[in-house]
């Protein structure tokens, strides 16, 4: 097992490499940089959501000049002191050739220097722990609701497979699969955050404007009051699959010969079912755990986020992709693709771990 992480762990530099070589140009190319984004602001012009997210910061007739260096600058910027628009592309590094730009950052990212942001006041690495927290409650809760839902639900959906609770839930997560989580959110504001009908929930934040002053118990019920729509809106979309992936496991399992044999001996079917074939079926699940973990967090909050107004990693790297904030997009890009890397590796790991008969070594031998 230790060959294959070593293994493992090499692979991982040239993939994060080659994502992060496929995002840089990418973001180059993409008219709209940051330059653009200051000479737009300098000239009065609209910068509003989306004039950003079309590129089209330009004056009604005007077109963006590409440069040869990877960004790109308005007509606009003809009025403005060429001094300045030198020193713009000092500050923001574009006075350096592209190849160049993208191995400083490298070199940089290597020792974990992130930067500034180029936007906001503050480091990327002081940016992220501070909307950490926020994510981290949509990500772990989710998560944890998600799983103690579906996988009772699934046992029991395949235990009773083909009657009457089977087909109706079935149904149940069909629809929940189908609708997608913002919509949903969006939903449970109209029916209970004040919308259109009852008041039940507040509509914006993680906790209410005075929070501090109230006691350690107020807290976690005030705290507990903001989660409920924004869980709920994720978790709805979330255990459609992991219900039909363990009942789908659990179904394998049950057919074979040793249930079978245990059933002969004369076991009950309690025993039968979590002492022989829980571990089994149990397999997959909860070794894709930590890379179910990652989604919530970082994919799956996003729309969440900004509907519920919390202010998130999800809000955070929308605002940064929209203002072409580039340190704040590489970097939360390299830091979360490196920490989905290692945890593929980890959801391998805990293969080995739940059932020791697993041998990657041996299989690519």
């Amino acid at each position: 097992m230790t060959a294959y992480i070593l293994k493992r762990l090499l692979l991982i530099i040239p993939t994060l490499f080659a994502i992060m070589v496929l995002n840089f140009a990418i973001m180059q190319a993409a008219p709209g940089g940051p330059i653009d984004q200051v000479i737009a602001q300098i000239s009065g012009q609209n910068t509003d959501a989306t004039a950003r997210i079309s590129g089209n910061t330009s004056a009604p007739g005007e077109a963006s000049a590409p440069r040869s260096d990877g960004s790109s600058t308005t007509r606009s910027a003809r009025g403005l002191d060429p001094e300045l628009i030198k020193r713009l592309e000092r500050q923001f590094g574009f006075d350096k050739p592209m190849h160049e730009r993208f191995l400083d950052m490298m070199g940089n990212y290597l020792r974990f220097d992130f930067g500034d942001s180029f936007f906001k006041s503050g480091s990327v690495v002081d940016l992220v722990l501070e909307k950490m927290p926020v994510s981290i409650s949509l990500g772990i809760w989710t998560t944890l609701l998600v799983y103690l839902i579906s996988i009772p639900l699934g046992i029991r959906k395949a235990v009773r497979d083909g009657s009457a609770f089977d087909v109706w839930t079935s149904g149940v997560i069909i629809v929940g699969y189908a609708i997608p989580g913002f919509l949903f959110a969006v939903l449970l504001i109209v029916l209970f955050a004040g919308g259109s009908f009852l008041q039940w929930f507040p509509l914006r934040g993680l906790v209410s404007d005075n929070w501090e002053q109230l006691d350690w118990g107020a807290r976690i019920l005030d705290y507990l009051w903001h989660m409920v729509l924004p869980i709920t809106a994720m978790v709805v979309g979330g255990f459609a699959s992991l219900t039909m992936l363990t009942k789908n496991s659990f179904l394998d399992e049950i057919n074979k010969q040793y249930v079978l044999t245990a059933r002969a001996k004369g076991l009950s079917e309690r025993s039968v079912l979590y002492g022989h074939v829980f571990r089994n079926a149990m397999l997959i699940v909860v070794a894709g755990f930590p890379s179910a973990f990652v989604s919530v967090l970082f994919t799956g909050a996003l729309f969440v986020e900004i509907i519920f107004s919390l202010d998130g990693l999800g809000l955070l790297g929308f605002e940064a992709a929209i203002s072409r904030d580039y340190p704040v997009i590489f970097a939360t890009l390299y830091f979360f693709t490196l920490l989905g890397l290692l945890l593929n590796l980890l959801g391998d790991v805990m293969y080995t771990i739940i059932d020791p008969r697993i041998d990657f070594e041996r299989r690519e031998g």
